[in-house]
């Protein structure tokens, strides 16, 4: 799949489930990159699903953790 394919995919299925607001792919990735770290998968399997070349991106995800995060999370979402 490309990703104009996904993008239109999911505004598709937003508006079918009447969501008001912009639902970009990259909230999947990010939100799914958050659970692995939450359930305590390694930096280096999520760095692979990821698709990242370098460590040092996927370590962004990890630099608030637990329930931080899940706050600021549902501060926004």
């Amino acid at each position: 799949m490309t990703i104009p394919t996904i993008r239109f995919s999911i505004k598709k299925l937003a508006t079918r489930g009447k969501v008001a607001v912009n639902v970009p792919p990259h909230c999947f990735r990010h939100t799914y990159a958050c659970h692995l770290l939450d359930n305590d998968a390694p930096l280096d399997f999520i760095q692979g699903m990821l698709g990242h070349e370098k460590a040092s991106t996927t370590q962004i995800y990890a630099q608030l953790r637990g329930e931080r995060r899940r706050e600021l999370y549902r501060s926004y979402f």
